[in-house]
């Protein structure tokens, strides 16, 4: 009589049950989150696609609206009444010399404004040559002009900026080292505007809704 085989299958405990069904549930819930994710991804390409399909649309589709037959030849009249025999119009260079500005114009324009007069120059301890150290003496100098507006008022600010040079290096031709006094800056290099009337053209402009050609006849 033949003896029947055991089962070398182990029963599963609870624990273990429990581990796997917790596995289980982690992966369905990862693939379910995947698959959520996939189909909120295939609705986002689907809207791109339609909202793709409309602007082509609107941009290459043919117009509703309809060219009536004949309408066209509205535009053909020149064509139409044109002599193909009369000769080709002359054509004439026209040229212009752009117009410089006079010399002096700016003087002018300033000659009747009140002038104050601002200097700037060296420490005495400071007008001492750096090669030699001889004592300097004045040069030339540098002078800047800038209006400046005062309510009720317009006058001119005149900048004077001393350039000092050593007489002994000068005589004996040694390197001559040139010195500069300190002057502020301009607000706008080259230009006549100074902080105060820059302010008070940025003020009417953008706050008082003044434009310029409207400040420039108040002048």
């Amino acid at each position: 009589m033949k003896k029947t085989a055991k089962s070398s299958t182990k029963t599963p405990t609870t624990e273990e049950l429990l581990k796997r069904l917790e596995m289980l549930e982690k992966q369905n819930a990862e693939l379910e989150a995947k698959l959520k994710e996939k189909n909120d991804l295939e609705a986002k390409l689907k809207w791109l696609e339609e909202q793709l399909r409309l602007l082509q649309h609107n941009r290459f589709g043919v117009s509703s609206e309809k060219t009536l037959p004949g309408q066209l030849e509205l535009f053909n009249e020149v064509e139409k009444e044109s002599n193909p025999e009369l000769p080709e119009p002359v054509l004439e260079s026209i040229s212009y010399q752009r117009r410089r500005k006079k010399r002096g114009q700016r003087e002018a324009m300033l000659e009747n404004l009140p002038v104050e007069t601002i200097e700037y120059r060296l420490p005495t301890e400071e007008q001492v040559c750096s090669c030699c150290g001889g004592a300097l003496h004045e040069m030339s100098t540098d002078i800047r002009q800038e209006l400046v507006y005062i309510p009720a008022e317009l006058k001119v600010k005149k900048h004077v900026k001393y350039v000092y040079s050593c007489r002994h290096c000068e005589q004996e031709e040694i390197h001559t080292p040139i010195k500069t006094a300190p002057m502020p800056k301009p607000a706008i290099p080259g230009s006549l505007a100074s902080p105060s009337i820059l302010a008070h053209i940025m003020t009417q402009k953008y706050v008082d809704g003044l434009p310029l050609y409207r400040q420039e006849a108040t002048i």
